[in-house]
């Protein structure tokens, strides 16, 4: 109900401390991938901190003036405070970008500058494809269940934002785990800290004192400098010959663009759980439109609104924590101050307060779905298990290969396909569950909440939806194809005619007990 005099302040005390870890969140990503840029893929500095960090900044504080515009309108129609959606660089889909576009550019020309135009001509593009997910994505978010759309994000959670940082953490234990026990007293379990020093903030600064105390972490002014964000016209063009002139590119860039646009449907319904409602295709044409803003300026790296609204949520922030974010990104990348942070700050002590959001992602969910439905959420989160082990049997390789191994065969030689199943290690099956792991996490959630619910048209139809998508190669496959009926599709079309024909003939649509509801008779 609406309150006459209700004024909604855009900034609280409690931004501060949520800006420290959306800030952290945003570094990390862009750490990340200037340093693959400019180390593996041999990009000058002038082009990583000169042209791809300030595109990414200003495509950053574009997106960021939506959602805060945005987040001041859900307050003044509800009458109470929100949490603007965070906003930034698509974390799963930059390292598509880097090792699905970008690398493969580099790998077979060696030109790191035409490697970088192909990026951003493929973020263009890709933002043309994000923004038309708001054509279908309100009608996605009206058929598909809450536990299919949050089980998904928390399996990305899970796996790459979760396990992954608290990896770095044990890789480094003096510095990570001195910031952890603070992200753990301060986020997780909510208690002050003295003077009511924000937990992410003074996470940061221990472990960069403990990391300077062990000579791991400097004071450099290398790459401090001016870099204004410039338009990029010709070197976007540029790219999009190239990509028209190699098509086979988009076989990975419009997979993954449809996933971008179903982690947005999914934030906002993170968002919707956590009790703000967004306009689900607004914030959709906002990533696209944010991401080809970034491309003209520089940088190819997808935008989007971010995993994590519930833990900037539960600490009470309300728009300035994105506001401060969109002010201090821009002005670090304008004047090359990602760089000197980059030597500043070790990854083990930003590492944390990835683990928090995490946490924060899967304990939301588990109070914001109904209790029948974890299985549901459980079994969407599977599929990101696979994703991770093929990434990481991908970087064993990779390591076996550079440490001076000679003759190894590659991932999916028949010999060591058998050899691997004999070990008890399913590569088939991983593989495919690992391709397009964010649309068959949300499909096998929204199957098995529907089926739970009785509803079986609509997980009939999602089954639907699956075999037609890995016919093409959308989900399951490599790249895309023409369609054809593989083991895969023809075992979706199998289940789609179980639900749509078997409860036409059994009228009992009352649910039988689980396992550990049936009593055993008294002997």
């Amino acid at each position: 109900m609406r309150d006459g005099s209700y004024t909604y302040r855009l900034f609280h005390r409690s931004d501060f401390s949520a800006f420290w870890a959306l800030f952290t969140d945003n570094l990390i990503n862009l750490m990340v991938l200037a340093g693959i840029c400019q180390f593996v893929f041999q990009m000058p500095a002038e082009i990583v901190f000169g042209r791809i960090v300030p595109g990414a900044a200003f495509a950053i504080l574009a997106g960021i003036a939506v959602y805060v515009w945005l987040a001041k309108r859900a307050a003044t129609q509800h009458g109470r405070d929100v949490t603007a959606l965070p906003y930034g660089i698509s974390t799963p889909v930059m390292f598509v970008y880097l090792f699905g576009v970008i690398g493969p550019i580099y790998w077979s020309t060696n030109d790191p500058v035409l490697a970088w135009q192909v990026g951003i001509g493929a973020g263009f593009m890709g933002g043309i494809v994000a923004a038309m997910g708001a054509i279908v994505g309100p009608w996605l978010k009206r058929v598909t269940p809450r536990a299919g759309m949050l089980g998904t994000l928390c399996g990305i959670a899970l796996v790459f934002i979760g396990t992954v940082p608290l990896a770095i953490v044990f890789e480094n234990p003096f510095v990570g785990f001195a910031s952890m026990i603070i992200i753990l007293w301060g986020l997780v379990g909510r208690f002050r800290l003295p003077w009511n020093v924000p937990a992410g903030l003074l996470a940061l600064i221990v472990g960069t004192v403990v990391a300077f105390a062990m000579g791991e972490a400097k004071i450099s002014a290398e790459g401090v400098g001016f870099y204004p964000p410039l338009p990029y016209v010709g070197d976007l063009i540029a790219g999009i010959q190239h990509l028209f002139a190699n098509p086979e590119l988009f076989l990975v860039l419009v997979p993954v663009q449809i996933y971008n646009f179903i982690e947005t449907m999914n934030n906002v319904e993170s968002a919707e759980a956590a009790g703000d409602h967004y306009p689900v295709a607004t914030c959709q044409i906002t990533d696209g439109v944010g991401t080809m803003i970034g491309a003209v300026f520089g940088s190819p790296f997808p935008t989007t609104a971010y995993i994590g609204h519930p833990a900037y949520k539960r600490m009470g922030a309300h728009a300035g924590y994105i506001i401060g974010v969109g002010a201090v990104i821009p002005l670090a990348a304008v004047f090359g101050l990602l760089a000197f942070l980059n030597n500043l700050i070790p990854v083990a002590a930003a590492a944390p307060v990835l683990v928090f959001v995490a946490l924060s992602l899967v304990t939301n969910t588990a109070h914001s779905v109904k209790p029948d439905h974890m299985a549901a959420v459980t079994i969407a989160m599977m599929p990101h298990v696979s994703a991770f082990l093929m990434v990481k049997w991908g970087s064993l390789m990779g390591a076996l290969g550079a440490s001076g191994v000679e003759g190894l065969p590659q991932l999916g030689d028949p010999a060591l396909t058998a050899a691997l199943l004999q070990q008890g290690a399913h590569f088939e099956g991983h593989l495919a569950l690992s391709q397009g792991a964010i649309l068959t996490g949300l499909i096998w959630g929204a199957i098995v909440a529907s089926v739970i619910d009785g509803r079986f048209r609509n997980a009939g139809g999602f089954a639907l939806a699956a075999a037609a998508m890995s016919s093409v190669g959308i989900i399951h496959g490599a790249s895309l194809h023409w369609p054809e009926l593989g083991g895969v599709s023809a075992g979706y079309l199998i289940a789609a005619t179980f639900l749509y024909v078997y409860p036409l003939f059994h009228r009992d649509d009352t649910p039988q007990p689980a396992l550990d509801e049936v009593t055993t008779p008294a002997e």
